[in-house]
């Protein structure tokens, strides 16, 4: 073909992509022109001598439009004789997009419309959708979705089962797609995997048109129908029937949904006139709109009023109001000279139009010669000129030629033909170990072969080998042996010390108690749910220890208590009573972790026990991958500190000033913003912590300069940068410069040492050693004297607590101050000054009894007005360690309060806090960070005696109101279904008095293990469980045996199992819905129990152990009484309550469900009757007889209860230990 007479942009194509034409049409015209071109495709069309069109060619200069009405500025040629299916504008780019019905796309370049890139798609299928992304275009074929990039590169092709008629195109985020078709659901496409993620099912096959607004989602059916569908779940939500032949277009803006279509007249299709017009708020139809031409294409185009587009198959084009009249005056034609339209698109600008017709020829028309597609569109990238024209030739001919005359390009990027990284590194080798020196001394030789027996050092078919490193990069715990085996052969793998290296407990390892050399896990606390424990909740444990070791915080939250159902003040508060009370007894804090998820802002969104965010920030292997934990615990701590919003006496518990946690934590800022047009803007708020900024350092700076911490203190919080800000003076973004300054001093500071790249730790490193060369000096220069005690020094090194520097190795890796002075002027400027080695002595020999009988009369140091000393308190920091993934531990000084409260001794002292590990440390050893293993995450320094002007008084909240009456959530419970009578204010159970009690409990989780080859089974996820029912009843009195609570507690999560066999719970019992029981919260019943526990009653129950952890109650040992233990012989068997009842009480329970109330009646009369037998307990010889012949009844009988024999008055629910029980 001759293309010389036609665009000349069409030269650059090969003609083997284009359609062959008919060869017998007109060869009339010019004969310049190509014999095959269709001259209806020029009729009418102005020819220049050299036969190129006129109208093909780009409109001059001087051309004008008249602004705000759409004409016609170009019309180019696609692909000659192949009609247009589908135009697009790109919605990154000054492009326009064109595909057709040979699979081929081409792109536009602005109003212009100089082609950019044109290649094929698919080879046999028409392209139906396109949808540009960010990185690349979608095309959507009938079974196939391809992205390419806009130069044609193809990123992924999706391809589709061979049954399915592709559409539609929706796309409903960046990364996901919705595909519609002929068949009878839609798909959903991920495009970061390229996989079909969801499928949904639609009623009505056949959906072509698919639209989005910010509450539906539009489905146009081949039918006539539109569905509204929800945009999280698909679910239909309502349905128009707006054609009943077929639906051709529709269009959404606002709240009017506007459609054209096709009716069913006389056996046939007809195109209506009428467009439907729907509103959307009232989900009905309006006054339809009638149009003087046949639409088969609309668009709203919403510039200065809610315009409509209609669009004819001719070529007609008619703009009108949606809900007004349509004028014949607005009517526009389009020059397709006889063809059909075929696509039509508007851009996002609302300043050009396109149209496609059945030629392949593409119309645009604007409202402006300079209309733009975007209104921000990023620059396009061209391809470069080519040089090759400009070198010298170069003769291939001669064998002399040298291969440097080819120029090549001097580049610091990589190159395509450069090898990736992965395959330029060596791989390390395996290398033999040496022979067994055994083995060679036992050889005999008999010619060339040895022969020795096998000294059985080695077990069979195994071989240890090493593996050498060879770069540097491959020593780094890579290479880690599951056994034992050869590790001493590996000393960096000991690089952690063993007490900083992640614990982990097993479930086995719970039931006794936990000793850490020599150190009982006494006041320590939260124990998380049964092991293998989830390192997730380290973040909110940490800051539980942390508060819990903080007076006012201690004594506020366990005054607290609110009705809120999800409270963390309150939880805390049952918590830190639970460490008050406890004397070496591990405590739960499982209801403190299950209250993360439903606070607000929590880091946490899918609960803490198992919350993948904090999971990988505890596994992550990365050395530099601190930085995720240092930006989530300063956010676990804001969670536990923010939100509680709750009062107490007039105040308010939460982040403001005249709170508590405001007063010791909040530090009220003030932020200005200065621009460079000289308008300044202050504003005020809180925080509470802050974040280090350290020095600007280059990479040209070779050198790290001496930088003392507290100027980086003092920078940090007195922070001053140049940001970018909205300026309502000049009303655009101006650089800016924003300083911020503090206008009190908080009692605890808080700080995020932000050490979250290689820069940042090689400062700290550069740091540490600065300090210890100039430690090393001092020692040198002078010794260490004490000026203010007349006694030897080596006295007061050995007192207690009383520490001063005498090894090297404790001056390394030092570089944050014990004690900082800050001080706040009247003007609010800021000093900050590292207190001297004198100051700090003070304060601690002060504190602390040095135990030689030698009494100091010094007064503390005298604060002058604004100015504080703070104490370092606590210290985070991020364990490195491959082998584990890492974990995170704490250095927590521990004041006299608890020491006195525990042991009864005016002590201070550092403690190692890492999961259950708890070891006391040294001042010095809080104070280290070796940046290759330990890097700091957060510290706290605490004011002097800043204690002292709070109230440390706790008073039990909990009044006996709790066990009155009180409503159910159940809305179908009726009082005749009442299961127990509320205790009465004359029946207010005493101390020493007895209740039973019985819980039941449903499945939350299933329990995940692994079974290994040898049989050992290895749990990886625990089974959660969920209190579901808790029952007490009177266990003495004239209604001894009616239960006074009786209580079914609602869950908001989803019960896998409710374990109706054992529990006797069924499906619908705790939902407020439909439930006939008395149902309550968690809290509610948790509160009753507490009130029991603190008034001093006994409880009596059989397995209250368990009962107990799962509610999260810690009770006195002398408050239980569980007769599982009670009828129990040592290294035997535990037996059931069941059997119990029928050996002793000739009573059959739980034979088909169990019931609480029934257990915990039978529990109340086996202690009677162990009571009974063992007379009191006087007589124990006696009663374990009794035991001997039990176990030997239970082992002839296999712990087995004979069937019933349908006598009823065996039931507990109607002996005669129990007379109440008929009343009720």
């Amino acid at each position: 073909m001759n293309f010389e007479a036609l665009d000349p942009e069409l030269t650059d194509y090969s003609p083997a992509i284009h359609v062959s034409l008919d060869p017998a049409l007109d060869t009339s015209l010019d004969p310049g022109l190509d014999p095959h071109l269709n001259p209806t495709l020029l009729q009418n069309v102005e020819l220049d001598p050299d036969g190129v069109p006129l109208e093909a060619m780009p409109v001059p200069d001087p051309m004008h439009l008249m602004e705000g009405v759409y004409s016609e500025l170009h019309t180019v040629v696609s692909e000659v004789g192949v009609p247009v299916s589908v135009s697009h504008f790109d919605l990154q780019e000054e492009l326009l997009w064109v595909g057709n019905h040979g699979g081929h796309a081409t792109s536009f370049f602005g109003p212009t419309m100089d082609r950019y890139s044109s290649f094929q798609v698919n080879s046999t299928d028409d392209i139906r959708q396109i949808q540009s992304l960010e990185n690349g275009v979608l095309f959507l074929t009938k079974s196939n979705l391809k992205c390419l990039t806009r130069g044609g590169l193809i990123m992924f092709d999706y391809v589709m089962d061979e049954s399915v008629d592709m559409h539609s195109l929706l796309l409903t985020d960046n990364n996901t797609v919705l595909l519609g078709g002929l068949q009878n659901h839609i798909s959903e496409i991920d495009l970061n995997s390229v996989q079909e993620t969801q499928k949904y099912n639609v009623d009505v096959p056949g959906v072509t048109i698919m639209r989005q607004s910010n509450r539906f989602f539009f489905c146009g059916h081949t039918s006539g129908k539109v569905s509204l569908r929800d945009l999280r779940t698909f679910k239909l939500e309502h349905e128009f029937d707006a054609y009943s032949g077929s639906l051709s277009d529709f269009d959404v803006h606002g709240n009017l949904l506007v459609t054209c279509g096709f009716s069913s007249r006389m056996n046939g299709l007809a195109c209506d006139r009428f467009l439907m017009v729907y509103d959307l708020r009232m989900m009905r139809s309006i006054t339809p709109l009638q149009v003087h031409i046949d639409p088969l294409f609309l668009r709203f185009i919403p510039t200065y009023t809610s315009r409509l587009a209609i669009i004819s198959q001719t070529g007609q084009c008619q703009f009108c109001e949606p809900t007004g009249l349509a004028s014949p005056a607005d009517i526009f034609h389009i020059n397709t000279v006889g063809q059909l339209i075929m696509t039509f698109d508007v851009s996002s600008s609302k300043q050009a139009l396109v149209f496609g017709d059945s030629e392949g020829c593409v119309h645009l028309w604007a409202d402006s010669p300079e209309a733009t597609f975007n209104a921000y569109s990023r620059e396009t990238e061209f391809a470069l000129p080519c040089i090759v024209d400009s070198l010298l030739h170069l003769d291939w001919n001669q064998d002399l030629m040298p291969l440097s005359f080819i120029p090549s390009p001097l580049t610091n990027e990589p190159l395509l033909s450069d090898w990736p990284a992965a395959n330029c590194s060596p791989a390390p080798s395996r290398w033999a170990p040496p022979v067994d020196p055994e083995i060679l001394r036992t050889m005999k030789e008999v010619g060339f072969i040895g022969y020795a027996p096998n000294p059985r050092t080695k077990l069979r078919n195994q071989v240890l080998y090493r593996l050498k490193e060879l770069e540097p990069e491959y020593d780094n715990y890579k290479q880690v042996p599951e056994s034992p085996i050869g590790r001493e052969e590996e000393p960096h793998l000991y690089m952690v010390p063993k007490k900083f290296r992640k614990v982990l407990l097993y479930k086995r390892e719970l039931a006794i108690p936990i000793f850490f050399k020599n150190f009982y896990i006494d006041f320590c606390c939260p124990l998380p749910p049964p092991p293998p424990l989830p390192s997730s909740w380290g973040g909110p444990l940490l800051n539980s220890q942390v508060l819990y070791f903080l007076e006012p915080v201690r004594c506020l939250v366990q005054n607290h208590l609110c009705q809120k159902e999800f409270c963390l003040g309150c939880e805390l508060g049952f918590l830190f009573h639970m460490l008050d009370l406890s004397r070496g007894d591990p405590c739960q804090m499982g209801n403190t972790l299950s209250r993360f998820q439903v606070v607000p802002s929590s880091p946490f969104p899918g609960g803490v026990v198992h919350s993948p965010l904090c999971f990988q920030v505890v596994q992550s292997t990365l050395p530099l991958c601190f930085q995720v934990v240092q930006s989530t615990l300063p956010l676990c701590f804001q969670v536990v500190t923010v939100p509680f919003s709750f009062s107490q006496g007039g105040s308010t518990f939460g982040s403001s000033g005249d709170s508590v946690i405001g007063q010791l934590f909040g530090c009220e800022v003030e932020n200005c913003s200065t621009c460079r047009c000289g308008k300044e803007t202050v504003r005020l708020s809180s925080t509470l912590l802050f974040t280090l900024h350290y020095h600007d350092m280059t990479s040209s700076d070779k050198i790290i300069k001496e930088v003392n911490f507290a100027d980086v203190l003092k920078r940090s919080i007195c922070l001053e940068q140049n940001t970018q800000a909205w300026c309502e003076n000049c009303e655009k973004y101006q650089p800016t410069v924003q300083t911020r300054n503090i206008r009190c001093l908080p009692d605890v500071l808080a700080i995020n040492c932000e050490v979250n790249s290689m820069k940042e730790a090689e400062f700290w490193k550069a740091q540490a050693e600065y300090a210890f060369r100039k430690a090393m000096l001092k020692e040198k220069a002078e010794k260490m004297k004490n000026k203010f005690f007349p006694f030897a020094r080596e006295d007061l090194c050995n007192a207690e607590g009383l520490h001063f520097y005498t090894s090297i190795e404790e001056l390394k890796n030092t570089w944050i101050p014990y004690s900082i002075k800050m001080r706040l002027s009247k003007t609010k400027e800021l000093e900050v000054t590292r207190c001297s080695e004198s100051e700090e002595a003070i304060s601690i020999v002060i504190t602390l009894n040095l135990g030689y009988g030698v009494t100091l009369q010094l007064n503390p140091m005298e604060e002058e007005e604004g100015t504080y000393i703070y104490d370092l308190m606590v210290t985070v920091a991020h364990i490195l360690d491959s082998r584990t993934g890492g974990n995170l531990v704490a250095h927590i000084r521990v004041g006299e309060t608890y020491h006195q409260r525990k042991e009864g001794v005016t002590h201070q002292q550092w403690y190692l806090f890492n999961d259950f590990l708890i070891e006391p440390v040294d001042k010095c050893e809080a104070m280290q960070f070796d940046l290759s293993w330990k890097v700091p995450a957060i510290l706290y320094y605490a004011r002097r005696t800043y204690d002292s002007k709070y109230n440390l008084e706790i008073k039990n909240p909990i009044e006996a109101s709790v066990l009155l009456a009180e409503a159910s959530l159940a809305r179908k419970q009726r009082k005749c279904h009442a299961t127990f009578i509320p205790l009465m204010l004359n029946e207010m159970p005493q101390a020493g008095e007895l209740v039973g009690l019985d819980a039941e409990f449903v499945t939350l989780n299933q329990e995940e293990a692994e079974l290994h080859s040898d049989g050992t089974k290895s749990t990886i996820k625990p089974s959660q469980m969920s209190v579901a029912r808790i029952t007490c009843v009177r266990g003495q009195g004239p209604n001894e045996g009616v239960p006074f609570i009786d209580d079914y507690i609602s869950t908001q999560e989803q019960v896998v199992d409710y374990l109706t066999q054992y529990s006797g719970i069924k499906p619908g019992d705790l939902d407020a819905k439909i439930s006939s029981k008395h149902l309550t919260t968690l809290k509610s019943t948790y509160l009753k129990l507490r009130f029991l526990i603190d008034v001093g009653v006994k409880f009596v129950g059989h397995g209250l152990q368990k009962d107990f952890r799962v509610i999260n109650l810690l009770v006195p040992k002398d408050q239980v009484i569980d007769t599982v233990y009670l009828f129990h012989m040592p290294r035997k068997r535990m037996i059931s309550l069941r059997f119990l009842a029928w050996y002793f009480l000739d009573l059959k329970i739980q034979s088909e469900t169990h019931d609480s109330i029934e257990d915990a009646r039978t529990a109340l009369q086996l202690y009677r009757k162990y009571l009974k037998l063992s007379k009191n307990g006087s007589d124990p010889d006696e009663f374990r007889k009794v035991l001997k012949g039990l176990y030997e009844k239970g082992r002839k009988m296999d712990w087995k209860v004979p069937e019933p024999d349908g006598d009823s008055q065996n039931s507990p629910k109607s002996a005669s230990v129990f007379p109440g029980v008929i009343g009720l």
